[in-house]
């Protein structure tokens, strides 16, 4: 078995396609200055496939790991339309393989996008994603915008 693992030092401010097809576009930068040895990758690039979105990340973090909170934030055609938190690491019981990661370390791993299942209306999404390792958000260690294209409504 062959397996291919790459990674990207992404430049801040430069646009990375991650997926694009006749029903959808998505890219991603990072919105901090600093660098990132990071790489994400998702299948199938389409809206329309009724199927789970299997995403692969491979990053490595420029500090320990040890309580991770995410925040999502959507706009849909420049209205707010989510905004959600949740704390992945605790640094007691931590269901996720990333928890506990040191500074240097890559993290290698899969998992599922549930929410290629909802319909999303053609138009532009903006989706920041931030990661925090403080609950009160004031130390920041991850921040990707990114832009996806729905080119034809799914209905």
């Amino acid at each position: 078995m062959f397996g291919l693992i790459f990674f990207i030092l992404f430049t801040p401010g430069v646009s990375e396609f991650l997926c694009t097809s006749s029903d959808l576009e998505i890219s991603y930068t990072f919105c901090e200055s600093t660098d990132h040895a990071f790489m994400f990758n998702l299948t199938p690039c389409s809206i329309m496939d009724k199927s789970i979105w299997k995403a692969a990340l491979n990053w490595i973090p420029r500090s320990d790991i040890t309580f991770l909170k995410i925040v999502f934030k959507v706009w849909y055609d420049g209205a707010k339309a989510l905004h959600w938190k949740e704390v992945l690491c605790s640094g007691a019981d931590d269901e996720y393989a990333l928890c506990g990661t040191l500074k240097g370390e890559t993290i290698a791993t899969t998992f599922d996008i549930k929410g290629a299942r909802t319909k999303f209306p053609k138009g532009n999404y903006n989706i920041i994603v931030q990661g925090f390792s403080d609950d009160s958000e004031n130390n920041m260690i991850m921040c990707l915008n990114f832009t996806m294209i729905v080119k034809q409504d799914p209905f």
